[in-house]
């Protein structure tokens, strides 16, 4: 390989100069991306911003509650849920 003064050696020196530019902005923009959720991160836990608040210290659902909500969540039909209302 000879250097033909346009830069780059001989007929494919310029895409491995090109291959090697392009990995190398690759992995500056992997770096920073790291970089940036690493300082993001908060010190006592989770990193999500939508991280699910701590439970609640209140009293416990009553039957009725848990059966209106698995309702709802579409857990139980219509006809389950009036059967086991009349059961409460």
């Amino acid at each position: 390989m000879m250097w033909d003064g346009n830069g780059y050696w001989g007929g494919w020196g310029g895409w491995v100069t090109l291959t090697f530019m392009i990995v190398f902005v690759v992995a500056v923009i992997v770096a920073i991306v790291f970089l940036v959720r690493y300082l993001s991160r908060t010190p006592g836990g989770s990193s999500s911003p939508m991280a699910a608040p701590p439970a609640s210290t209140s009293a416990p659902e009553s039957p009725k509650d848990i059966l209106k909500r698995r309702y709802a969540a579409g857990e139980i039909d219509r006809d389950e849920y009036l059967q086991k209302l009349g059961d409460l």
